[in-house]
């Protein structure tokens, strides 16, 4: 019976420092915003920002729960281009013959606050943006109401 118990109570505790593989899990294919312009010229889609900065929880947040759903996952890379965006990386980034930085470019499609999702048509003009938190159902909702933007 002891010998039974302690076989137990080793299981349980092997099953529980099994980590999933990382390689198994459905990931985002995150792009810079230099790669989706190119890629965009090649095979126009509509495109989301994901405009961030390190230090924002929500960010974080929106990383681990909403753009790791598996759901959320496949929508992005089947029909969108995926950016992340630093909003305060001064590192210089060349499109489309201009130098720039993510912070201007952030400054310019108007973001305020973080996260903000900042979705743009094949032509590279903004349809809108979502400031704020969402969660993966919303996130989802949001993404096919501009998948049928025209």
């Amino acid at each position: 019976m002891k010998k039974i118990l302690i076989g137990i109570a080793l299981l349980a505790i092997f099953s529980f420092s099994i980590k999933p593989d990382k390689r198994l899990q459905k990931e985002i294919n995150w792009l810079t915003i230099t790669e989706a312009y190119k890629l965009n010229q090649k095979e126009p889609r509509k495109i989301f920002v994901d405009v961030y900065t390190n230090w924002c929880g929500w960010c974080k947040k929106m990383d681990k729960d909403t753009f790791s759903d598996p759901e959320v996952v496949d929508i992005v890379n089947e029909k969108f281009y995926a950016v992340k965006l630093n909003a305060e990386s001064t590192e210089p980034i060349t499109m489309a013959g201009d130098t720039t930085t993510a912070q201007i470019i952030a400054r310019s499609m108007g973001v305020t606050g973080y996260p903000t999702i900042v979705y743009i048509k094949e032509d590279f003009k903004t349809i809108q943006s979502v400031p704020g938190y969402q969660n993966a159902q919303k996130f989802k909702n949001t993404l096919e109401k501009i998948l049928a933007w025209e």
